[in-house]
Parts: C-alpha cells; sequence; structure tokens
C-alpha cells in the first residue's frame, strides 16, 4: 500500500490509481528565462524519488513536467540580449536539464512547451467564452472565478478571505479581482494571432491545457511547489471543472520551499544553481 498526503483533502490517502497498476503524474515545470536555483532541485528530486517507489511498487509511470518558454521575463530577456525568445528558452532549457543530470535524476517521459501547445491553448480558451466561463475585454480574456462554485477547494480559501494582488493581477477590466488572464493583449515580443486580437496565453492556462494534451481530461498526480497551490493550481483546477465538469487531478502533491536566509528561493532575488556555479550557492544573476 502507498499512501499520500492529499493538499486538496489535508489528509493521509491510500493511493488508488485511475487505471490498475498504471500512474498519471504531472508536475510543473520552470519558466526559462534564468538558470535553474536549489528551490527548483527540490521537485527534481522529490518526484523522481516518488516516480521510483511507484515503479518499485511495480507500477507504470507516465511523468510529464513541462518548460514554460514564453513570459513577460523571458521576453524581456530576449529584448536585453537583442535575441529571439526561442534562444532564450534554449539555453536555460538544457541547462536545466544539466542539472537533473547531476542531481541523477531520471528524464521527465514527457516535456511539453506552451510555445508548441499554442493552437490547443487557444482552442481551450475560445470554448470557455463560449462556455461563459471567460469574458473578453479590449483583446484580454479573463476567467470568471463566480463561475465556478468550487473555486477555492485547492488552497481552502474562500474568495471574500483573499487579499487582493497575492500573486493576482489586478486590474479595472476584471469583473471580480481574482479573475485571471488566459488570454494577453500584448504588443511585445512574441505574439500569437487569436480570436481576440495578437497576444499570448495567461500561464495558468498553459499547464491544464498541456496535461490534457498529453494525458487526458483526469490524472493520478499534479504535483509542485508549495507556493504554487495559489493561485497557480487553484485556477488550472478551476479551468478543468468549468470545461469537463471534474476535478483536474484526484491527489495534489505539493512539496515544501527551500528557504535561504529566512526567504525563498528566488530566481528575483538573484538565488541561482547552474552547471558552472555551485549549484547550493546564492550567486547574483
Amino acid at each position: 500500500m502507498i499512501r499520500l498526503y492529499n493538499s486538496k483533502t489535508l489528509q493521509v490517502e491510500e493511493f488508488k490509481p485511475i487505471k490498475e497498476g498504471h500512474v498519471d503524474m504531472y508536475v510543473c515545470g520552470p519558466t526559462v528565462y534564468n538558470y535553474a536555483h536549489i528551490g527548483n532541485a527540490r521537485p527534481m528530486i522529490v518526484f523522481d524519488v516518488l516516480k521510483r517507489l511507484f515503479e518499485a511498487e511495480g507500477y507504470t509511470v507516465k511523468y510529464v513536467s513541462n518548460f514554460t518558454d514564453v513570459d513577460d521575463k523571458i521576453i524581456k530577456k530576449a529584448a536585453e540580449e537583442n535575441t529571439t525568445e526561442a534562444v532564450i528558452a534554449e539555453r536555460y532549457i538544457e541547462a536545466y536539464q544539466e542539472v537533473r543530470a547531476m542531481l541523477n535524476t531520471e528524464l521527465p517521459d514527457i516535456t511539453p512547451r506552451v510555445t508548441e501547445t499554442m493552437d490547443q491553448i487557444i482552442a481551450f480558451v475560445d470554448a470557455l467564452v463560449k462556455k461563459g466561463n471567460a469574458y473578453e475585454v479590449d483583446g484580454d480574456v479573463y476567467f470568471s472565478v463566480d463561475s465556478v462554485p468550487s473555486y477555492g477547494e485547492i488552497s481552502h480559501q474562500k474568495l471574500e478571505h483573499l487579499e487582493a494582488g497575492a500573486r493576482i493581477e489586478t486590474n479595472d477590466q476584471k469583473k471580480n479581482p481574482y479573475d485571471f488572464a488566459l488570454w494577453k493583449k500584448t504588443d511585445m515580443g512574441i505574439k500569437w494571432d487569436s480570436p481576440w486580437g495578437p497576444g499570448r496565453p495567461g500561464w495558468h492556462t498553459e499547464c491544464v491545457v498541456m496535461i490534457n494534451d498529453n494525458m487526458g481530461p483526469i490524472i493520478d498526480i499534479h504535483g509542485g511547489g508549495m507556493d504554487l497551490k495559489f493561485p497557480h493550481h487553484e485556477n488550472e483546477a478551476a479551468q478543468q471543472e468549468a470545461m469537463n465538469g471534474n476535478s483536474l487531478a484526484n491527489y495534489w502533491i505539493h512539496n515544501a520551499m527551500v528557504n535561504i536566509d529566512g526567504e525563498k528561493m528566488s530566481k528575483s532575488l538573484g538565488k541561482r544553481c547552474g552547471p558552472r556555479t555551485s549549484f547550493c550557492a546564492s550567486a547574483p544573476i
């Protein structure tokens, strides 16, 4: 028997797979605008160990972990270096995979990229708009959190108790401050044509579409760092509920953060590790 702590239910539960003898596991991967740091290494190790445990118990495992290869930070980095977003993304994807090798972890079975999933993302957003769960304002598309009664079940929060602005993009276009972007109008950097004009997808939509595209409408395990529980995983789950009427995953597993000097490891704070740095060091970018 394998027992897992399920962040959604806040309980240790016996693992029961959707398909007998098989595990579908998705772990949110990095936004590739800089080198990995030791905090990024933690989920690599945690979920590699979990995968090996299942395999040791006789399960087959389909392990998917994405690369977010389009983002404001990637666009900014490309502009600073007078190159393309693809060049930036490829550089740090290669470095990230080197770190996996250094840690003796196995590569995921599939590593989808946002830029390679764009048609599916646009179709997904369009379907949510047509279903009435999302709305367009001047080229931006937002998901309506009020359209999903279960919103808050992953992070165990109620909308009225949340603090607007906590990892939430606030603006006057939204019907609710917690409505989040599915599609962003942009005139900077890489962009794609869509029914709402040129732009790029919102972060929270990318992973849920890659899960559907590579694994189906419901999976056994969705993993990632604790900092992704809200809003990222909450927003993923809400979209899946709106689109398919079911939970995205049966088990939500979150690893704790790596703290140094009382702060969470973060690229934005200048803490990074890579193939040419001391892996556990804090180094200027």
